[in-house]
């Protein structure tokens, strides 16, 4: 975490001069982001790692006031711990089960096709990140792995070989590594959001395009960081953050007790 907040106070000081900042480098001098197009374009991906990453907007009426756009961050199974397997209900193994049409599909680049969302980081428009937030599967058409076996695989999402923005990558993959104890708390957060929603509504909880963000947490970045050059800091330790509700754009925003 503190050799993240390093990376995070270097690139920043790179930029304090750059009218465009971080977002300039999503855009790639494109003139405009477009609604729901991902950016760079073709997504970024490291052959090595199998992390992968796209940037991409909602329209204005489907995201928060505050929020420019926001971040969604895979890893793809070649990089995954030995071990691991998706989770399979009942319900998911009937095959004439229909699933949602993905609002935020990753490409798919490397040999398989199993993939697992990390996290999603919303931005600001000056590219600061604001909060993390898990989504259900239907949205981005992962492969739906447990929380505890997602957790192992947030220190295999390295972005070095990437094909991407080299600034913008180690940007990702600090913020990933900076705020590791929320992402922890979220992603198991998510599992307690689906199942309990599971168990009210007896449905296929992965294709219920009503339940659609299944965790979030707003963060403070320069707190973060500020925590972590405290002298008797402790990596690891419960940091600073809140609860949040995003703004609604389907039911079950917000579902689950408060981080």
């Amino acid at each position: 975490m503190q050799a993240a907040a390093a990376v995070i106070d270097e690139i920043r000081a790179r930029l304090a001069d750059d009218p465009g900042g971080l977002l300039a480098m999503v855009a790639a001098g494109a003139q405009a982001l477009n609604d729901w197009q991902h950016y760079p374009a073709g997504d970024v991906y490291d052959p090595r790692s199998h992390a992968q990453y796209f940037f991409h907007a909602h329209s204005p009426a489907q995201r928060s006031p505050c929020e420019y756009g926001h971040f969604h961050t895979f890893l793809r199974a070649e990089g995954m711990p030995v071990g691991v397997a998706p989770l399979v209900l009942p319900e998911t193994a009937v095959a004439d089960a229909s699933p949602a049409t993905p609002q935020a599909a990753p490409l798919k680049r490397g040999r398989r096709d199993e993939v697992s969302h990390l996290i999603a980081i919303s931005v600001n428009a000056r590219g600061e990140p604001i909060r993390l937030f898990t989504t259900n599967r239907w949205v981005t058409g992962e492969t739906w792995y447990r929380g505890e076996d997602v957790i192992r695989m947030l220190d295999r999402f390295t972005i070095e070989a990437a094909d991407g923005p080299p600034l913008l990558n180690r940007w990702v993959g600090a913020v990933v590594a900076l705020f590791r104890p929320q992402v922890a708390g979220l992603l198991r957060l998510r599992d307690e959001t689906v199942m309990g929603w599971r168990r009210r509504r007896r449905a296929n909880v992965f294709e219920d395009t009503r339940l659609e963000i299944t965790s979030s947490f707003d963060v403070d970045l320069d707190a973060q960081i500020a925590f972590l050059h405290q002298p008797r800091a402790r990596p690891g330790s419960p940091v600073t953050g809140r609860s949040a509700r995003l703004t609604q754009t389907a039911d079950g925003w917000g579902e689950g007790p408060p981080y």
